[in-house]
């Protein structure tokens, strides 16, 4: 009798603990492994005179140590434009598509500053920088390489086809929408990124000794998956 009473309030006494351990990790835990769609409008800053907005496609893969340091690998597909053959001096144009990949590490706010606090710390917390490495295709479809005025007959030479690596640099904010857990379980990313393309062939375009770059302004949604949940040091929403 005595040992039925003693292994039942020993059960008792561990199931109570499981349900205030499971308790206090309510808002600090967060999934390690997201999927990301993105759409970017992007811009070339190269050997073109203007610049056209064109739009394309991300795809991402995200590890997160902790909900504010984050491992992206991503794919990116759309289209590149910039020029005008008829209103410029140069008579540059061109239309191309490009394919990038990358990998860039990302830090957020929150992982730096104590934002129990401070309501400004906590609405910057999810404010971010990143940096990485990529790799970029471009494939020319459509080009003018001639002027028709002022200089009828200025030539600007290049290739059709390019590929090489490029540095992205990005500052973003992502909104945090949590499940009834307080989980993170997706976020909408906002980003302006800045590409440096490390050769001047991205265009189409050889002109002058001069590396290209492509911006986007990105808009995203990440999703959390997986059953990799892990606690974080601190609770992640207030």
């Amino acid at each position: 009798m005595i040992k039925n009473i003693l292994r039942s309030t020993i059960l008792t006494l561990l199931i109570c603990c499981s349900a205030l351990i499971s308790r206090a990790q309510i808002g600090f835990d967060f999934s390690h492994y997201e999927i990301g769609f993105a759409a970017g409008f992007n811009q070339v800053y190269g050997d073109a005179q203007t610049q056209t907005t064109t739009p394309s496609f991300h795809l991402n893969l995200t590890y997160d140590p902790t909900p504010y340091v984050n491992i992206v690998f991503e794919a990116q597909m759309g289209r590149l434009a910039g020029g005008d053959s008829l209103a410029t001096s140069s008579g540059r144009q061109f239309t191309a598509d490009l394919t990038a990949l990358m990998l860039r590490g990302q830090l957020q706010m929150g992982e730096i500053v104590d934002y129990s606090r401070s309501p400004f710390n906590n609405a910057i917390k999810n404010l971010y920088i990143s940096a990485g490495l990529g790799f970029v295709v471009s494939h020319i479809t459509s080009i003018n390489r001639y002027s028709i005025k002022p200089v009828a007959g200025l030539y600007t030479p290049g290739v059709m086809n390019s590929q090489g690596p490029f540095i992205p640099f990005r500052l973003g904010y992502e909104f945090k929408v949590y499940n009834k857990y307080e989980q993170p379980a997706f976020k909408i990313d906002l980003g302006y990124e800045y590409n440096i393309v490390l050769s001047d062939n991205l265009d189409g375009l050889t002109s002058g000794n001069h590396f290209d770059i492509y911006s986007q302004f990105i808009i995203g949604v990440k999703f959390a998956f997986g059953g990799d949940i892990v606690s974080y040091r601190k609770q992640i929403p207030y």
